[in-house]
């Protein structure tokens, strides 16, 4: 049978998975930090529940069903269930079904693969990775949860070796009190139409607003509006210049400004009030948040989110909450695309362990075993081939040093730095690799010798 990649379904070589499980290791190790436990939901919902929860029907959802029944007429009609097209339909489910067992707020974070059907292109996939942390209560949900959920992305971004983050932040009740203000009903249509400002551009959007029955005046409003950045509280006065009164505009200034200025406070830099971010699904309500690499504008938003009062509700009880979600496997695909990050080796070993000849195995996998015991990975090579082929064959592999059993003076082993070419007598049982060789790390390209990347 012929092999063809099927496209939309990422795979990464070793070095370039090494970079992920950095990735998804310091991601992990954030949110635990921040007091967020794990968990896992099953891959399939109802597709009923997906089309309705979802805020978009044009996900191109995959449907599941068995091919031991592809006979079967009634089998082959439309599926009952599908894989999930992001977490956070799945984590609501998961609320209302376990709300018994849960203590409230409940935080979580979840970090699965996700699918839709959507065409593949740079940095999109149909298959992919998103981590997710949300915070959930019953019937009301504190406003500082909205300031704490990009505290902990900040955090994140600061400890991967991307650059510079910027989050962006804006509240719901912002543009809705503001389009109230100015005789606009339509919020959330006028919210669709300006979230894509970064796609079609102003004069564009301008042109759908008013086809869309808003007044050139309004439209203009409109924009002025979205134009406001600032990376300090100096956006309320911005806003008000504009003339505009409404209480629902006032509660989403007062509300962003709380976030902005926790944000001042505890993650310098990270945060900007950016009253253009809209997030076109109908559920957010309150703040929203998208991100973007700094000098790379261009590629979108790697993490977004915001918060939600009314998506996860029995009918008796709704459960409100605010979540946040880093498109790890968007982010990846687009650095490991450009070069711009690398790992120092393509495996975890930091040793090789020569072999004399095949009677002298045991005695290599000793020595190994010794190692392992102390933390320090390594691999016995695969057979006995002279020294230099061996010390090759770490070389490809970027195994920093390579241990030879039994060739100092006296029977003692010996390890060879093969960059320097260093060979210093050794015990197993003692000798450690410098820190920043016991595993890989993965740093900015160019930043070979950069310190901002810590794989430990």
């Amino acid at each position: 049978m012929k092999i063809s990649p099927i496209s939309g379904f990422p795979e990464y070589l070793p070095a370039q998975r090494i970079v992920e499980q950095h990735f998804l290791d310091v991601i992990r190790e954030t949110f635990e930090l921040h007091g967020f436990p794990s968990i896992e939901t099953r891959a399939v919902e109802p597709v009923e529940r997906l089309l309705g929860k979802g805020g978009d029907t044009d996900k191109e959802i995959y449907g599941i069903r068995r091919l031991a029944n592809a006979e079967d007429p009634a089998a082959v009609a439309d599926a009952e269930l599908g894989l999930h097209f992001d977490l956070t339909v799945p984590f609501a489910r998961y609320v209302l079904e376990n709300a018994g067992h849960l203590a409230f707020p409940f935080r979580r974070h979840q970090i699965q693969k996700v699918w839709r059907g959507e065409r593949p292109q740079e940095g999109r996939y149909r298959e992919f990775t998103q981590a997710d942390i949300d915070v959930v209560d019953v019937g009301e949900l504190a406003p500082h949860f909205e300031a704490e959920m990009p505290l902990v992305v900040a955090e994140v971004f600061r400890k991967l070796p991307i650059g510079r983050m910027v989050i962006q932040v804006n509240n719901r009740k912002i543009p809705e009190g503001f389009y109230r203000g100015i005789g606009i009903d339509d919020v959330a249509g006028t919210l669709r139409i300006v979230d894509k400002l970064d796609k079609i551009g102003p004069a564009r959007v301008k042109d759908a607003l008013v086809e869309a029955g808003r007044t050139p005046e309004q439209a203009d409003q409109c924009l002025a509006l979205a134009s406001i950045r600032t990376e300090d509280l100096s956006f309320v006065e911005r806003v008000r210049e504009l003339g505009v009164e409404h209480p629902t505009l006032d509660e989403g200034l007062e509300a962003l400004a709380a976030v902005i200025s926790t944000g001042m406070q505890n993650a310098p830099g990270a945060l900007v009030a950016e009253l253009k971010i809209a997030r076109g699904l109908d559920y957010y309500t309150g703040t929203v948040y998208e991100t973007q690499l700094e000098g790379y504008e261009s590629w979108g938003s790697f993490c977004s989110g915001g918060r939600y009062d009314s998506l996860a509700s029995d009918g008796r009880t709704t459960y409100p909450g605010v979540g946040i979600s880093i498109g790890v496997s968007r982010l990846l695909g687009l650095l490991l695309s450009q070069g711009l990050v690398t790992a120092t080796r393509s495996t975890p070993a930091a040793v090789l362990v020569a072999v004399t000849d095949e009677e002298s195995r045991g005695a290599s996998q000793s020595v190994a075993t010794a190692l392992r015991a102390r933390g320090i990975a390594c691999e016995v090579a695969p057979k006995p081939a002279k020294f230099g082929k061996q010390i090759r064959y770490a070389e490809r592999r970027g195994i920093p040093f390579v241990w030879f059993a039994g060739a100092a003076e006296g029977g003692g082993d010996q390890v060879k730095d093969i960059r320097s070419g260093a060979q210093v007598d050794a015990d197993a049982a003692a000798w450690n690799p410098p820190a920043e060789d016991l595993h890989p790390r993965v740093l900015r390209t160019g930043d070979r010798g950069a310190e901002d990347a810590p794989q430990e």
